[in-house]
């Protein structure tokens, strides 16, 4: 049904987007930068966290680490992770196909301002095989997304 979901979404808001599907699971950074042939970075990862009593989602860059100064401060608050157990029920979506389309209910969505260094992310559609391709200013547009600055700077190689 999640998959479902966000075709839904994007039918309506996007409808040329064309959602991804692998044979194999692209649930992890690594899996999903193998299966669509792009560095790790240009994944978009969406983030499952509760601030106070607030449940959010954050999308950053593959590679990006959250920076807990800069999440509290622009958040208002200590960042915790949700558990594995509660993103499934609070998103609708499975964890390694969480996204910020097709959610079970509204959630405040960030976008982190790292995946503004791509012209085009990668983020999961609603299952561990689902993704789809998409220029970073659209995807906040789509979801009504927040920028922030909350990522460590990625360690350069």
């Amino acid at each position: 049904m999640s998959l479902e979901s966000v075709r839904a979404q994007l039918s309506k808001a996007a409808p040329d987007l064309i959602i991804l599907t692998t044979e194999d699971s692209s649930a992890t950074v690594s899996e999903a930068a193998q299966a669509h042939g792009v560095a790790q970075a240009q994944i978009a990862k969406t983030l499952s966290f509760r601030v106070k009593d607030e449940v959010c989602l954050l999308v950053a860059r593959g590679d990006a680490r959250l920076d807990n100064k800069k999440a509290k401060a622009a958040f208002g608050g200590k960042v915790k992770m949700l558990g594995l157990e509660e993103v499934e029920e609070v998103t609708g979506h499975p964890v390694g196909g969480v996204c910020p389309f097709g959610l079970a209910r509204p959630l405040k969505i960030y976008c982190d301002v790292s995946l503004q260094a791509f012209d085009e992310v990668i983020p999961a559609a609603g299952a561990i095989n689902a993704a789809l391709r998409i220029s970073p200013l659209q995807m906040a547009e789509i979801t009504s997304a927040t920028w922030v600055d909350v990522c460590q700077e990625p360690a350069v190689s």
